[in-house]
């Protein structure tokens, strides 16, 4: 079947499952949190789509981690204010979620083979709780982060994913965090500012790699050639798109969502498999 770009048609096709989707969203500025764009209002229509979970593992680019994996096992993860620059407002927003720390543990064991680790210090950072808020505003559902290893390949990234897809059928959403484009040096803070060409044609790149299931072209970091470093200098927002992506099966339709490039270099793409 394939993929849709209307929330309306998601919402039609997310009938009660034993099984749970998959959602990558692009969380772009953190001004998003406090501010009615379009994208805060997609977030929010998307919340409203959703099963409810019993939980939610959250792959942010914004916790990285070298030669482990980390989970956060914490009973309440803090709100972490992972920015400057940015109006007071931004930094008054908490969203005091209650973590899961027994789920939590059983991760750290599920992805032993990972050199995961359990934590306590970390929290949710922005890539988490911008979102959230919106998903879920009344942070009312158990949460918790897991780290990207960023000393590892692209294609770790898509194991990881594999390892807790078998989450999915115990009631627990996976969330991906990042962005499909992210290159900060190239943004444009003008109003209505032009996408650069590298931006369209990674997120075009993207987009039909991801539809064709070749999960194996979208972690060749030699396949992607010149264009990567271009889209992603660093690839901290690249690797959850690979987390989500792995994390799927034959079973799941893809949907997108806010397609577009915002501030000329960073793609809002966002994208949800959900269960047939």
């Amino acid at each position: 079947m394939p993929p849709v770009s209307s929330l309306s048609a998601l919402r039609d096709r997310l009938s009660p499952s034993d099984r749970m989707p998959l959602v990558f969203l692009g969380h772009g500025s953190p001004m998003n949190a406090i501010e009615d764009t379009a994208f805060s209002r997609a977030w929010t229509e998307l919340g409203r789509s959703l099963p409810r979970p019993k939980a939610i593992l959250v792959v942010s680019a914004h916790w990285m981690t070298r030669g482990t994996t980390l989970v956060d096992v914490s009973a309440m993860p803090r709100t972490i204010h992972d920015f400057y620059g940015f109006p007071q407002a931004l930094f008054d927003q908490q969203y005091p979620a209650k973590g899961d720390p027994a789920l939590a543990r059983e991760v750290v064991s599920l992805l032993a083979s990972h050199h995961a680790e359990g934590d306590d210090t970390w929290g949710l950072d922005h890539g988490a709780w911008t979102l959230l808020k919106y998903l879920y505003p009344d942070a009312d559902v158990p949460v918790f982060q897991v780290s990207i290893d960023m000393g590892r390949d692209l294609a770790h990234q898509l194991e990881i994913g594999r390892t807790l897809s078998e989450l999915r059928d115990r009631g627990v959403l996976i969330i991906g965090s990042g962005n499909v484009v992210h290159n900060l040096r190239a943004v444009n803070w003008g109003k209505n500012a032009k996408p650069h060409d590298f931006a369209l044609e990674f997120d075009r790149l993207f987009t039909d790699r991801l539809e064709a299931r070749d999960f194996a072209a979208l972690s060749d970091r030699a396949g992607l050639g010149p264009l990567l470093p271009i889209a992603h200098p660093s690839v901290d927002h690249y690797l959850p798109t690979l987390t989500i992506a792995g994390a799927s099966d034959a079973r799941d339709d893809l949907t997108f969502m806010t397609d577009t490039i915002d501030l000329g270099s960073i793609s809002m793409r966002s994208f949800v498999f959900h269960p047939r």
